[in-house]
Formats: C-alpha cells, sequence, structure tokens
C-alpha cells in the first residue's frame, strides 16, 4: 500500500506564492514521474508539472515561468512551488506518483489533494 500527502495550500493574494509538498510512503521500491495536477470547480482536471526521477521538468503553458517543481528522491517527496499567484490558479491541486512496490509494475498513485485560494 502507497499513500500520497499533500500539504501546503491555503488561501494567498493575487501575486503571492505558495508551496506545495507531496510526500509518498508505504510499500516504495522506486517512483518513476511524480506530478501536480489542478481541478478547478466545473473544469477538468489538467496537469499542472511533472518530474522524472532523473529531474526533467515539463510544465503547463499556463504557469511557466510562475511555478517551479522539484522532488527530492530520498524524502519521496515532490514540491510545487508557485509564484506570481493568479485568481485562476484558484484549484484544488493533487499529486500523482507512478510507484512501484514489490513487483514490476508501476502504478498510479493520488494523493487526496489540497485547497489553493487565490482571492484579496
Amino acid at each position: 500500500q502507497v499513500q500520497l500527502v499533500e500539504s501546503g495550500g491555503g488561501l494567498v493574494q493575487p501575486g503571492g506564492s505558495l508551496r506545495l509538498s507531496c510526500t509518498a510512503s508505504g510499500s516504495i521500491s522506486s517512483i518513476a514521474n511524480m506530478d501536480w495536477y489542478r481541478q478547478a470547480p466545473g473544469k477538468e482536471r489538467e496537469l499542472v508539472a511533472s518530474i522524472t526521477n532523473g529531474g526533467s521538468t515539463n510544465y503547463a503553458d499556463s504557469v511557466k515561468d510562475r511555478f517551479i517543481i522539484a522532488r527530492d528522491n530520498a524524502k519521496n517527496t515532490v514540491y510545487l512551488q508557485m509564484n506570481s499567484l493568479k485568481p485562476e490558479d484558484t484549484a484544488v491541486y493533487y499529486c500523482k506518483a507512478n510507484v512501484r512496490s514489490a513487483g514490476p509494475r508501476y502504478l498510479p498513485y493520488w494523493g487526496q489533494g489540497t485547497q489553493v485560494t487565490v482571492s484579496s
């Protein structure tokens, strides 16, 4: 069993910053990609940023140059530094990790989500 626990969400004013964290625990042999998604009310869940276990990153166009994804492989943790936040960044943010436990396959696991609200 693998669990992902997120933290760091909250209310912030436009132009402000927040840092999200997500730590994976449980039966973990290795972790491939770690991703951040978000889902705003009435919208589909969308990929915000992803990072490979080698550190290669990818971002949605809407957050490029504002958000930074990073990971600490020793701690099984992924971070999302969010700067210059806009009201349209308001959403529930979810982390996802592709984890290999005892067998050869990587399976996707999701965190419970953390609310980010950008408002004055």
